[in-house]
């Protein structure tokens, strides 16, 4: 008996050591780059692709801006998140503290970013028509909402 409850302990503190989150729904969505590249043809609608991690500096401040422009633009854009060479926990963490009106693809070896040629760096941001084809890639972070919203404007048509 006395075995057992410390094998139970044992359990209990490695649950909580965890990487994964217990509460709520998951934030990603299943697949990899086949599932992603189903996803973003299948929108009938222009689709916003932010790669991020949360060990981006950059990632970390544009993200208020995607957050945004996704509840402004409900219903008329997709976005979607491409968490790429992140860790899980950590990733949540972000998530936790910084959510967003959308779900991402995990993407440890960025084979979700090559397919829209965003593996050079760190935030990434690739804009997608109604019909599913690429327009745009931008490189490096957004300084400001309104030219996040330009290029949306522009590219996401």
């Amino acid at each position: 008996m006395r075995l057992l409850a410390v094998l139970l302990a044992g359990l209990a503190l490695a649950a909580c050591n965890s990487d994964e989150k217990a509460s709520g729904p998951s934030p990603y969505l299943p697949g990899g780059r086949d599932a992603f590249e189903a996803y973003v043809a299948k929108q009938d609608k222009p689709v916003v692709v932010n790669k991020w991690a949360s060990w981006c500096g950059p990632c970390r401040y544009e993200f208020p801006f995607f957050s945004k422009q996704a509840r402004k633009r409900k219903g008329e854009v997709v976005f979607v998140g491409v968490n790429s060479q992140d860790s899980r926990g950590d990733a949540a963490e972000f998530l936790g503290e910084n959510a967003v009106p959308y779900k991402h693809f995990e993407d440890p070896e960025q084979s979700v970013a090559a397919s829209f040629n965003g593996v050079q760096g760190f935030p990434v941001t690739a804009f997608y028509d109604s019909d599913g084809k690429r327009e745009y890639v931008h490189y490096g972070g957004y300084a400001s909402e309104a030219k996040l919203a330009e290029d949306i404007d522009r590219y996401a048509r």
